[in-house]
């Protein structure tokens, strides 16, 4: 599929051959996970800068690093940086080619689930500071995003979940057809070929959702892109909390849905039990659902009124009006939040 953005439309697709894009040529600038690097060598990535794996590496240190390196390297402004990995990668690696030289191409070969369905389109790129996470970034999409499903079958049961969870978010706000497929059938949580089928439609059927939205409000001046954004007030604020890698994103996501779909059930916004399905359903798939014990609700708070979304006015979240229906609030009193997140 095309999607269009500011910049021009750029493809995102299957593949099954990335020759093409990691062949070492004039013009070329690879950053490959470490994991990814380890796992996939005879993919080579013979002169590639090897990123470290994890959440850290979406600091100002790594940015500098990877800057410095393309600089060393001879990159100009026709350089295309290519990022293989999940969504540490591409944040980091998008928000270098949104600098560098006020602008460069760039290319993303996503290796998690979670990045193939949701942080390698749309643009979004960031680097985390010690104040919250993604609080310094971009917009600035790629010119292709080329995904390969086999990627998956050397990722851990933990990464699988992470992105899991936001499979099951697109299937809260929006689709409720791909809700009940997951309900009938949750993901794998380690993948193999015999999964290759179910897993590329369920990842294809997020594409579109995220596609539709982000064409819509590519840089969220609507309030229409927001809606992707449940759980992740309260997620975000978790895998601050704890420090950043001590929870995957998606398990600091996947308790964030259940608050904030508890948030919706007490402010009268979610209809009655929309609350109990989103549990269910994590649940099911095997995510985690409640809020550490070692979090001070208070501590919480704190967090989430950095958040890129807060308000002076008020803490802002993505709240479910039903299940398949999503729509951003504003101004939401703490009280209430520490009471769903206190909540048995």
């Amino acid at each position: 599929m095309n999607i269009h953005s500011s910049r021009g439309q750029y493809e995102v697709g299957m593949v099954s051959d990335l020759g093409d894009i990691l062949c070492p040529t004039e013009g070329v600038a690879v950053v490959v996970d470490e994991n990814v690097k380890r796992l996939h060598s005879p993919l080579g990535f013979d002169g590639a800068y090897e990123l470290p794996a994890g959440e850290p590496s979406k600091s100002t240190n790594e940015f500098s690093a990877v800057s410095s390196w393309l600089a060393r390297e001879g990159a100009n402004r026709s350089t295309c940086l290519v990022a293989v990995g999940g969504g540490v990668t591409g944040d980091l690696v998008g928000f270098v080619a949104a600098c560098f030289m006020r602008g460069i191409k760039w290319i993303m070969v996503p290796t998690t689930l979670l990045a193939m369905v949701d942080s390698s389109i749309g643009g979004k790129v960031a680097i985390d500071i010690a104040e919250g996470k993604n609080l310094v970034g971009a917009f600035w999409p790629p010119c292709r995003v080329a995904i390969d499903l086999r990627f998956l079958l050397t990722l851990s049961e933990r990464d699988m979940l992470c992105g899991a969870a936001e499979v099951w978010k697109y299937g809260f706000i929006q689709d409720t057809s791909l809700l009940e497929s997951l309900e009938n059938r949750p993901l794998p949580r380690r993948f193999v070929e015999t999964d290759f089928d179910y897993t590329k439609a369920t990842v294809e059927k997020c594409l579109a959702i995220k596609a539709k939205i982000v064409e819509a409000d590519e840089d969220e001046t609507s309030g229409l892109r927001a809606v992707l954004n449940f759980g992740h007030t309260v997620g975000h604020a978790i895998e601050a909390a704890l420090g950043y890698g001590n929870w995957t994103h998606g398990e600091a996501i996947s308790v964030g849905m259940v608050v904030e779909a508890k948030v919706g059930e007490m402010l009268g916004v979610s209809r009655p039990n929309v609350a109990q399905r989103v549990k269910e359903g994590l649940m099911m798939q095997g995510l985690p659902f409640k809020v550490p014990s070692s979090l001070e609700p208070r501590t919480l708070i704190d967090f989430m009124s950095r958040d890129k979304k807060s308000s002076g006015q008020g803490l802002v979240m993505s709240l479910l009006t039903d299940i398949g229906q999503c729509k951003l609030h504003y101004g939401i009193d703490e009280s209430v939040v520490i009471e769903a997140l206190t909540a048995k």
